[in-house]
């Protein structure tokens, strides 16, 4: 398991790096294929239809999610973006309402968020890889999860004795959570100083690359707890089996969902990154 887990990770390490510095459409491309990957894991955790079976209604979520994608890819206006939502969620409800009473009104909030979650959270990734200095950027999405991850378990290994959420998640400690924020944190810092200070020629960008990161970090651990919610609600272990030894794209992609979006917004309003 260990080594079948290592290995998957060497795989998915080097396809970021092939995919994140490639950028543009092919970046794009790729983020849509995960939010349509993790759309059809919700969908199935979350049991819409109990046969199992993909219905109109959830066609409409899909479609909606490619939507949303184009949306962004090609104007990168926050306006289309939320246009595409509301077709979206007319879409729902157009088959919602000329279908009735197949569907119930709890199958059509949960294909909508279903659509939602990872659809137009994972588009912030591209999102954030255009922005002036996103090739550099887009790396502190990972660094603010995948990094305070392993350093939140090495931490609460090492010194955890307080538990963060009890119920939800035992394993997890207030002193790992720490660690992963000021593991996060330190790491950006270094990323800062060897490649965003080099390229702006500030030196204040440690001091807010840090930050950034220690904000991310603290918004990733949300998000991997809120996946842990679902899966716990609907009493599955992992979200599927495409990435041997993790589970599935939602299983791997948890806390990048929450933290791309966070590093944008930050990036925009701290640097005053621009498209």
């Amino acid at each position: 398991m260990f080594w079948t887990r290592l290995g998957s990770s060497v795989v998915l390490v080097v396809l970021a790096l092939i995919f994140l510095i490639s950028g543009g459409p092919v970046l794009g491309a790729v983020c849509l294929l995960l939010s349509l990957t993790a759309y059809c894991e919700l969908i199935k955790a979350c049991h819409v239809e109990k046969d199992g079976k993909f219905t109109l209604l959830e066609i409409m979520g899909g479609c909606g999610i490619v939507l949303y994608g184009a949306a962004m890819m090609l104007s990168k206006n926050f306006l289309w973006g939320i246009g595409a939502i509301v077709l979206m969620f007319l879409a729902v409800m157009f088959v919602y309402v000329f279908h009735f009473p197949k569907y119930h009104a709890d199958q059509v909030m949960t294909v909508f968020f279903c659509a939602f979650y990872p659809g137009v959270l994972f588009p912030f990734i591209y999102l954030t890889r255009e922005l002036s200095w996103g090739k550099y950027l887009v790396w502190l999405i990972f660094i603010s999860s995948w990094i305070c991850d392993t350093c939140a378990y090495l931490t609460g290994m090492a010194i955890g004795k307080h538990k963060l959420a009890p119920v939800l998640s035992p394993k997890k400690s207030i002193e790992g959570a720490i660690g992963g924020v000021v593991g996060s944190a330190l790491v950006g810092a270094l990323f800062a100083w060897l490649f965003l200070i080099p390229e702006t020629g500030s030196d204040a960008m440690i001091w807010v690359v840090a930050l950034i990161s220690a904000a991310g970090a603290v918004i990733s651990q949300v998000g991997d707890l809120s996946a842990s919610a679902i899966k716990r609600n609907h009493d599955i272990k992992d979200y599927g089996k495409i990435i041997p030894g993790h589970g599935g794209i939602m299983d791997r992609f948890d806390s990048v969902l929450f933290t791309a979006p966070v590093i944008y917004f930050l990036s925009v309003i701290l640097l005053g990154a621009v498209h």
